[in-house]
């Protein structure tokens, strides 16, 4: 297989876990959550924290995902026990990771070449970052089937409901943003070791990339009712990096590539929201009145 496209894959199952963080907070909860800008470097500091003083990198792995669920939980605490809006939450903890990340490295970006890592047994990257992939997915799956999942489901859909039923919404809440949080900090971990360095500005856009991938899966694939919500977040997030890899590819520079999301984004927001129409032949229509909003 062509190394552009080896390596296009490997980057999408990395970020993929990073997607199904989101999802979470995105999809599940309906909650905003801006503070995975923060959770994803800070799990690339604990790592090269970790790494460089010689500790086990499935350990260091670890650790990030404990301390991202940490982060996202100070969201939540933010958010449900002081009162403060979801949005402002995030920010606030995603402007206060930035100073903590700093501490954790103790400079700007730390290298990790000479360090070991997940992917120096010689096993293939791409069957690493599959299999890491696969677990995340499969265990959030199981999860949300569980009598917790629904809940937080639930929590998400219908707050009132739940509420009813004598469930604290609010702990359900901070329960999603730990586990939103810790696979975000997972991604980064294992971004930092894939690509041997750890950067405090790494997680810049992380939530857009996020949101693009999911909202690109839904559009494509929300009309087939058997594919599971985690499988199309995964599917968009490999067609994300499909799509920036190509943008890269024909001469456009890194600079552009933020507009290329956005543009993006829009884009497949509209058509999932009926607001730009496509005939079969390709041809762009506009939509009737009124059914942008059907």
């Amino acid at each position: 297989m062509n190394s552009f496209w080896v390596s296009t894959l490997e980057q999408s199952f990395i970020f993929g876990i990073m997607v199904l963080g989101v999802y979470i907070t995105y999809k599940v909860l309906d909650f905003p959550d801006l503070s995975v800008d923060g959770s994803f470097p800070l799990g690339a500091s604990i790592t090269a924290f970790c790494l460089t003083r010689g500790i086990d990198p499935f350990l260091a792995s670890f650790l990030a995902l404990i301390g991202g669920a940490l982060s996202g939980a100070i969201t939540g605490f933010i958010h449900v026990k002081l009162k403060i809006s979801n949005l402002l939450s995030g920010i606030l903890v995603m402007t206060g990771l930035y100073s903590i990340n700093l501490k954790i490295m103790g400079k700007a970006n730390i290298p990790l070449f000479n360090e070991k890592t997940i992917f120096s047994n010689g096993i293939p990257p791409i069957f690493v970052v599959l299999i890491a992939a696969l677990l995340v997915k499969i265990m959030l799956d199981f999860f949300l089937d569980t009598k917790a999942g629904f809940v937080l489901k639930a929590t998400g859909d219908n707050p009132q409901l739940i509420t009813s039923l004598g469930i604290d919404t609010g702990k359900m809440k901070i329960m999603g943003l730990m586990i939103s949080n810790g696979f975000v900090a997972f991604s980064g971990s294992i971004l930092s070791q894939y690509q041997k360095f750890s950067d405090v500005g790494m997680g810049t856009g992380m939530v857009v990339m996020g949101l693009a991938s999911i909202i690109i899966g839904e559009s494509l694939f929300k009309r087939v009712s058997f594919i599971k919500g985690t499988t199309f977040a995964l599917i968009g997030a490999i067609l994300y990096r499909i799509c920036i890899s190509l943008v890269l590819r024909i001469g456009l520079p890194p600079t552009d590539l933020k507009l290329v999301t956005a543009i993006m984004v829009v884009v497949f927001l509209g058509l999932n929201n009926k607001a730009i129409g496509l005939k079969l032949d390709g041809k762009r229509t506009l939509p009737v009145r009124g059914e942008a909003n059907a």
